[in-house]
């Protein structure tokens, strides 16, 4: 399965998820709840993964977790707020190029319409 693959799943288990629960919720809670539906679909989700920085060939420790991790291949990152600024996008875009990933989501379940409210984010994936 790759990365696109797992997107199209990411995104169903999204709506399931709004669906159920709607907008207005912390973001722990969307987190906890698409951890449950991802892994009962059969993916393998990891959360609060750490996220080190590695600078002048030094591993470091700088407290970046990415919220969901997906098969190793898929960054998620969940949101639950008013509006989106532009460093969130960047965010997921600066996850990517650190962990050497593809594919991030960035997913805002704060919102009216879920299908506006999820970013594909790329590094090298077409």
């Amino acid at each position: 399965m790759d990365e696109n693959d797992i997107s199209y799943q990411i995104r169903s288990a999204i709506f399931t998820v709004y669906n159920a629960l709607g907008p207005g919720l912390l973001e722990s809670v969307y987190e906890t709840v698409l951890t449950y539906v991802l892994t009962k679909n059969g993916l393998d989700v990891k959360q609060q993964v750490k996220l080190p920085v590695v600078f002048e060939g030094i591993t470091l420790d700088a407290g970046y977790r990415i919220d969901l991790l997906i098969n190793d291949l898929v960054i998620i990152e969940v949101k639950s707020v008013e509006t989106l600024a532009p460093v969130h996008h960047k965010q997921v875009l600066t996850y990517l190029k650190l962990s050497g990933l593809r594919l991030g989501l960035l997913v805002n379940f704060n919102s009216s319409d879920i299908s506006q409210s999820i970013w594909r984010k790329v590094n090298g994936l077409f």
